[in-house]
């Protein structure tokens, strides 16, 4: 016999890889409230709606794969440890790097999400820019160095995709930001 409630962040890791790897079509409750043993009244217990459910998914991505990952790196010491400790943790591939790619779809239908990757976009650039200034770089300098930094991180995603990767693809990828910085 299904258990009546599953906790909300076990609705929201659920639909956080069922996003990743379907987009919004995956998200269909009655199907996630069966992998969770749960009714899906529990999900309706959570979020009223489904739409407030993408949108608190989103909000777990931007506070797990943005504002934590500034935590992390913000403990190191210096600016140029900070940005290597940033290329280690965004370079890995990560299971569910395909949130993302999926958000961007579903952003061209709803513009406050839209609005959040913008911002989570910026943000991430910005955080960059600031650790380019700690190291020496002036603004408008480090302002384009951030943002290429942080199209080449796009780019590496998308072309990495369906690819295994090899023990030395780190090594590539700082030898092409080096190209752009000094680390």
């Amino acid at each position: 016999m299904p258990k009546i409630v599953a906790q909300k962040k076990d609705w929201l890791k659920l639909g956080y890889k069922i996003f990743s790897e379907k987009g919004v079509s995956g998200i269909v409750v009655e199907k996630m409230s069966k992998t969770l043993n749960c009714n899906k009244s529990s999900f309706y217990w959570h979020f009223k709606t489904k739409k407030e459910f993408i949108r608190e998914m989103v909000n777990y991505w931007v506070n797990n794969k943005t504002k934590k990952i500034i935590e992390i790196t913000g403990i190191e010491d210096n600016p140029i440890q900070k940005i290597n400790k940033l290329i280690d943790i965004t370079y890995c591939k990560m299971p569910y790097s395909d949130f993302i790619f999926y958000l961007k779809r579903y952003a061209v239908k709803d513009k406050t999400i839209s609005k959040i990757i913008d911002d989570v976009d910026n943000q991430r650039i910005d955080y960059v820019k600031k650790l380019l200034i700690e190291s020496g770089y002036k603004d408008d300098e480090a302002q384009i160095k951030a943002s290429l930094l942080y199209k080449h991180l796009i780019g590496f995603y998308e072309m990495s995709r369906y690819k295994e990767l090899d023990g030395c693809y780190m090594a590539d990828v700082k030898k092409e930001i080096k190209q752009v910085i000094n680390i």
